[in-house]
């Protein structure tokens, strides 16, 4: 099995290329959805975050407001260390966890695809886990005006979630394969089509 990190900035489309993975039976390590997952009502991150943030982070069912948690915590360096601190621990645990499983499941057959999707792959390392890194990337203007379409946030909320990211020409030089997203939908999948039989890999 070869596990390949799958990243971009927040606008990039890195979401859309692997959900097109998905829908080709392709196993998808899913770094967002365990962060959500640790941060559920009742989790401990959850309470720790509330402590250092304020309970105005919490919804009136106890569940988290993740736009007012990401206003006060990229507002500073010390309130996105202080999240990265509380959240990167559990989640890394869940990611190694299901990688060993899917290891176990793949263990003959070393042509099979894992993905690895973590819009923080390089920032956090988790890259040291993955055999190979793919970027998805698009112009910094392009993903504003994406970012501003899809969720309505203002420009100043957008710049201060991507200073916070590793910039965009670092990520291009750290990455494997570079996967443009800047033009239409189909010459996106068509990419990661030959990317895919670059890599001679199988899905499910």
């Amino acid at each position: 099995m070869k596990l390949i990190g799958l990243t971009g900035g927040i606008g990039t489309g890195k979401s859309t290329v692997s959900q097109y993975l998905k829908t080709k039976g392709y196993e998808i390590i899913d770094a967002d959805q365990i962060a959500r997952q640790v941060v559920e009502p009742g989790a401990p991150a959850l309470s720790r975050l509330a402590d250092r943030f304020g309970a105005e982070i919490l919804l009136a069912d106890g569940s988290l407001n993740r736009r007012r948690l990401a206003q006060l915590a990229f507002a500073s360096p010390e309130g996105k260390a202080a999240l990265d601190s509380i959240t990167h621990s559990a989640i890394f645990a869940r990611i190694e966890e299901q990688r060993a499983k899917l290891e176990q499941c793949y263990a003959d057959d070393p042509t099979a695809l894992v993905f690895l999707d973590a819009p923080l792959l390089l920032e956090t390392g988790l890259e040291r886990m993955t055999d190979q890194v793919w970027v998805v990337d698009v112009p910094d203007q392009v993903r504003m005006e994406r970012i501003q379409l899809r969720d309505g946030w203002t420009e100043e909320e957008i710049r201060a979630r991507m200073k916070n990211q590793m910039e965009r020409r670092e990520k291009l030089e750290r990455a494997d394969r570079v996967i443009d997203n800047s033009g239409t939908v189909k010459q996106l999948y068509d990419q990661v089509d030959c990317l895919l039989v670059e890599m001679g890999g199988t899905g499910q």
